[in-house]
């Protein structure tokens, strides 16, 4: 049933794409980051490359559309090309096993190629709003599926996301729901409707319960560093810090004892197989890196036993469990670099974003998000440097929102025709947070 529903609905969606292209960013984005076919046991709508189908839709209906669209011409989406070429290159000179290669290579570029097009068609405050609540309700649903899970169980078990995807591990998939937090608190404070902003509070409290319950040390350092942000750059430290405290020692106390015992181990990490075969296997990818500076060993090299034995004799080849050092060791120095420079990129529009409309009526919801945007920055840069997610699309795709909501703003700005309506004295409900 779940199969045929889902086979009938992308069935009709589809050719709207190509008269509608920006309808297929916001499907693609959902196959891509909720992967609903993984949902679904059996029947025809397992089988279907929808990913694939939806990127060839996609991209016929930007050449054959009359739809709004134009390729923005920032730091984010000139890293992000400049990415592709060079990944490509590195590819070209990788060492590891070629069908893994090719295979890693192909599903990295495509989605980084769609970044591009996604950026070409947010051309207004609707479609951004529009990816946001795809993005936000994509993992919303494992923040409520897992919550549910670790409250029932009494969290005696381990929270996973779906098998075979980017998301699958409990690691990644707690991370991930820390980065789609902030989206959901955007929405919940930016709407108009007391259901929905009620709908968001709860499915917030469930995320912070599935991360929790996901048993993810790296993502209780990332939770640690959210939080500790948002105390920082609160205006109100004293309520704020009350609040912040309280639910999070309410999550915290609600898990059992063997919870408690494996996040204790993050003090004593030397002590751990599992932390020390990672930093193990950094050192690995940082002798590869080093032994091959300008294009490292290609993707897949640290995964591979051989290309392993030959730059670090005696390790194992396993996933390097490092967004950093995974880059380095895949790509070399150059593209690592270029991958550092599209974070920084985006950081620094986020800042200009929110010191660009401070006090102007009509672009604060700009700064709202922009806000947002840096604190699922931080939430996977700190988790991310203890997993394998140096290409997660989803981060990437964030990353694009904002170049494209600074280039909204500064149009908006040096438009002559819209004069900024400055803020009375009453506050935004979104004030009290960083800045």
């Amino acid at each position: 049933m779940r199969s045929a529903a889902l086979f009938l609905e992308l069935l009709v969606l589809l050719p709207i794409t190509l008269l509608r292209p920006f309808v297929g960013v916001l499907l693609w984005s959902w196959i891509s980051f909720m992967n609903p076919h993984r949902l679904v046991y059996d029947g025809p709508a397992l089988a279907v490359p929808w990913a694939m189908l939806t990127f060839g839709a996609t991209v016929v209906g930007c050449v054959i559309a009359r739809e709004p669209k134009r390729f923005p011409l920032n730091a984010v989406t000139v890293l992000i090309a400049l990415f592709l070429v060079m990944i490509s290159v590195t590819t070209l000179f990788a060492v590891g096993p070629w069908p893994e290669v090719e295979a890693k290579w192909e599903a990295v570029s495509k989605a980084f190629l769609f970044l591009l097009v996604t950026a070409s068609l947010l051309t207004d405050r609707d479609r951004i709003h529009a990816l946001i609540w795809v993005m936000a309700l994509s993992l919303a649903f494992y923040g409520i599926k897992g919550g549910a899970f670790t409250i029932l169980g009494g969290g005696a078990n381990r929270v996973f996301g779906p098998d075979g995807t980017m998301i699958g591990d409990n690691n990644h998939l707690a991370v991930a729901l820390l980065v789609s937090l902030p989206l959901m608190n955007y929405l919940r404070l930016e709407s108009r409707h007391a259901l929905i902003r009620h709908g968001f509070l709860a499915t917030m409290v469930l995320t912070l319960f599935s991360v929790v319950g996901s048993y993810s040390r790296g993502a209780l350092l990332a939770l640690a560093a959210v939080t500790a942000y948002f105390w920082l750059k609160s205006s109100k430290k004293l309520v704020s810090g009350i609040l912040l405290a309280a639910a999070l020692a309410g999550a915290l106390a609600f898990m059992p004892e063997n919870w408690l015992d494996r996040m204790h181990t993050i003090g004593t990490y030397e002590e751990d197989s599992s932390a020390t075969s990672r930093l193990d296997i950094w050192h690995t990818a940082w002798r590869i890196a080093v032994a091959r500076p300008l294009t490292g060993g290609g993707f897949y090299a640290p995964y591979s036993q051989p290309v392993v034995d030959q730059y670090d004799p005696g390790a194992a080849a396993r996933a390097v469990h490092s967004i950093w050092f995974e880059v380095l060791g895949e790509q070399g120095f150059p593209t690592f670099f270029v991958w550092v420079g599209i974070s920084v990129a985006g950081a620094i529009y986020a800042r200009r974003i929110i010191s660009r409309t401070r006090g102007i009526a009509e672009l604060a919801w700009c700064a709202n998000l922009a806000r947002m945007v840096q604190v699922s920055m931080i939430a996977y840069l700190v988790g991310g440097s203890f997993l394998s997610l140096c290409y997660w699309d989803y981060y990437f795709t964030l990353l694009a929102i904002v170049s494209a909501l600074y280039q909204h703003v500064t149009a908006t700005l040096g438009s002559t025709a819209a004069r900024p309506v400055r803020l009375a004295a009453a506050p935004s409900r979104l004030a009290a947070l960083p800045r």
